[in-house]
């Protein structure tokens, strides 16, 4: 068996379909933060309400986690290539349907039923590397696929805010139909490599696929409006927890008890899996987390726009391209586990370095732990990968798929969520300890007031005293901002530094675990 393996070779025309579809998947991931930055406008568009236009990132990220589960039961049973052009054909769709949204309700809808087919490309794609190519093209594969993974989420809130600023947010959509279009036919006429397993529907779990649907759709509802509506302050946070746990216990209970599960969770019982999935879900933390907390402290500190904010965080991708050609090579040589730990290190640096700035640091400082994170990402990712996905045996591969991305998701949820919480509560922590340090007898206080107030008097401005204290409450709130995002920064260093400590738990990928998965 190990010689047909080495002997598996890859056509021009599966090149093809394969490139179509890490270029559906491009489109999918790049939809999830797309609209970040032109909010405003679809709101004014819309005529929707501050609170109400989250719901256009939210319906999507809900329907995207849902699906992901799934999609491998479903490429089983409808083939890799059938349900890859279902989903792009139903995403170009929905995203026309988006320019044509009327209002609210139906935006949110369609942003709803895209993020559903956008879900079930993302793991097809990962699952796809370890059955059409031969083990020593998959390291490369996966380079490629986990660079459009970490770029497009990057690049989405710059794109889109570039495209809302030179035409109108209905490019943000409109630019999905052609290529959406070209996926569909290159993946239908170049992808084959399974067959429909109709004889699936015959044991068809359908309350799996509620819970499933309930559980997840709950858990990330919890996770992305918690932290607005003061977590357990709110009845519907409460309700909704309430129904996630109940319907997550239930969903474990029957998964694992059922002969044929829709989510077949056995793939927990390889120890590399298991950990991978761990670390994949500590990854989602790092890379959504500062993909959330840059642009904060960019546009809330130093005052940037969209545009100028992308060219800060394009350095991350851009060394983000050139280590892919260091870790390609590597990877071949190197222990993985020694290239997840020098990766996991590198992480936690980056991030480190990150939380040491003022509202003086400029491009530069910005620049160096931007470099260090980036470059270091495709050491995580490779190895984390190779780890989860590269021992199963194929027939496991697209359900796990499902479930390693899935973690990864997840991951980003819950850190954006903890983000969100402590960012609120750090802010006003700081603000009270810097306010102490601001009293009426304070000599440095009363010099800068009396200056503050004289200039601002000089200027014209009614009320120079009233303006002088708003002023410094508005500059002790950027201060305490800049504390709160530093201790941010630090603390996603530390747990990158102890997602070494699962390093005893991860076991080598023999050379040969290609071949040995094919028996």
């Amino acid at each position: 068996m190990s010689e047909v393996t080495e002997a598996k070779t890859v056509s021009t025309e599966q090149w093809i379909g394969f490139f179509s579809m890490v270029l559906g998947i491009f489109m999918a991931i790049l939809d999830i933060q797309i609209v970040a930055s032109s909010l405003e406008q679809i709101q004014a568009g819309l005529s929707a309400t501050q609170d109400e236009i989250t719901w256009v990132q939210t319906a999507y990220l809900v329907a995207e986690v849902v699906i992901i589960p799934l999609s491998g039961w479903l490429a089983r049973l409808l083939s890799t290539r059938t349900l890859f052009v279902i989903a792009c054909g139903g995403f170009t769709l929905m995203s026309f349907c988006c320019v044509l949204a009327w209002n609210l309700p139906s935006m949110v809808i369609f942003r709803a039923l895209q993020g559903l087919f956008g879900g079930a490309m993302i793991p097809t794609v990962f699952a796809c590397i370890y059955t059409l190519f031969p083990r020593h093209l998959q390291p490369a594969m996966v380079i490629v696929v986990g660079m459009v993974v970490m770029i497009a989420p990057t690049a989405g809130p710059v794109l889109g805010g570039y495209l809302t600023e030179i035409m109108s947010w209905k490019a943000l959509f409109l630019i999905n139909l052609i290529p959406g279009v070209l996926v569909c036919l290159s993946t239908w006429r170049f992808v084959k490599v399974d067959e429909p397993e109709w004889d699936l529907l015959d044991k068809i779990d359908f309350l799996g696929i509620a819970l499933i649907v309930i559980f997840l759709g709950s858990l990330q509802f919890v996770l992305e409006e918690g932290a607005k509506e003061q977590w357990f302050e709110s009845r519907e946070i409460v309700l909704f927890s309430v129904i996630a746990l109940l319907s997550g216990i239930a969903l474990f209970y029957r998964e694992l008890t059922i002969a044929h599960p829709i989510v077949d969770l056995k793939a927990f019982r390889n120890g590399n899996f298991a950990v991978g999935c761990t670390l994949g879900f500590i990854l989602g933390i790092g890379l959504f987390t500062l993909m959330f907390l840059i642009p904060v402290y960019l546009a809330n500190v130093k005052g940037l726009n969209s545009l100028q904010i992308g060219q800060y965080i394009m350095v991350t991708g851009m060394f983000q391209l050139l280590s892919a050609f260091v870790a390609g090579p590597i990877a071949k040589r190197m222990d993985p586990r020694l290239m997840l730990a020098l990766g996991l290190s590198g992480f936690a640096l980056g991030s480190w370095m990150n939380g040491n700035l003022t509202q003086e640091s400029g491009y530069w400082e910005f620049f160096w732990p931007q470099a260090v994170r980036g470059f270091s990402l495709m050491y995580c990712f490779l190895p984390i990968n190779s780890l989860a996905l590269g021992t199963l045996p194929p027939d496991e591969v697209k359900n796990a798929s499902g479930l390693y991305n899935l973690t990864r998701n997840l991951g980003g949820a819950l850190g954006l969520a903890v983000a969100n919480t402590l960012m609120n509560y750090l802010n006003k922590l700081h603000y009270a300890v810097l306010r102490e340090h601001i009293t009426p007898g304070s000599p440095q206080a009363e010099a800068y007031l009396g200056g503050l107030t004289e200039r601002l008097s000089n200027m014209g401005v009614p009320n120079p005293e009233t303006a002088a204290l708003k002023q410094l409450s508005g500059l002790l709130m950027r201060e305490a901002e800049v504390l709160t995002l530093n201790t941010l920064f630090h603390t996603l260093s530390i747990i990158f530094l102890m997602a070494l400590l699962l390093m005893p738990w991860v076991k080598k990928v023999a050379p040969d675990a290609g071949e040995v998965a094919g028996h």
